[in-house]
């Protein structure tokens, strides 16, 4: 009875009202046009990249085509992702990238993408968790990277900005 009582604080830390991050990179990756093929657990929409450009302050590369979002649409309308793909740095590093995330797009967002429209930051709830991964002993610094990504969709492209959390 007396822990009720005396409770002590779980952390010392006092709560952030921001996270400490740090700008890793910038990622566009342009994407072929998806088929819809529907499974017993949801929509699934197999997004194939075709390529794209990677840029920030320690990374500048290529990511490489072939990688795949398998997206699976919910009966709750959310699209929950599922990316893997490879980059090649300017320096010739390849490195793995995965990324799991959420998508909530507004109610006439993916007809507005069939039109050929860009969906805002501001109006989707697009967002990721990116790992990367190599051996290279130039890049293993990003192994250990946690990393949240903010990404803004349009027709034929999804963009990332990769922050590090600190």
């Amino acid at each position: 009875m007396s822990a009720i009582l005396h409770k002590q604080p779980l952390f010392e830390q006092p709560l952030f009202e921001a996270l400490p991050i740090r700008h890793l990179c910038d990622l566009q990756v342009d994407l072929e046009t998806p088929i819809v093929v529907p499974t017993p657990r949801g929509t699934l929409v197999p997004y194939i990249g075709k390529g794209g450009r990677l840029d920030g302050p320690k990374l500048h590369g290529q990511f490489l085509p072939g990688s795949v979002d398998w997206v699976v649409i919910g009966a709750d309308g959310i699209s929950r992702l599922d990316i893997r793909g490879a980059l090649r740095t300017d320096d010739g590093a390849l490195i793995y990238f995965e990324s799991k995330g959420i998508a909530r797009l507004p109610p006439d967002g993916r007809a507005r993408l069939a039109k050929g429209e860009r969906l805002a930051f501001g109006e989707t709830y697009l967002r990721t968790t990116p790992k990367l991964e190599t051996s290279d002993e130039r890049y293993t610094w990003v192994n250990d990277l946690v990393l949240v990504g903010y990404n803004e969709l349009s027709a034929g492209r999804i963009d990332f900005r990769i922050y590090q959390l600190l």
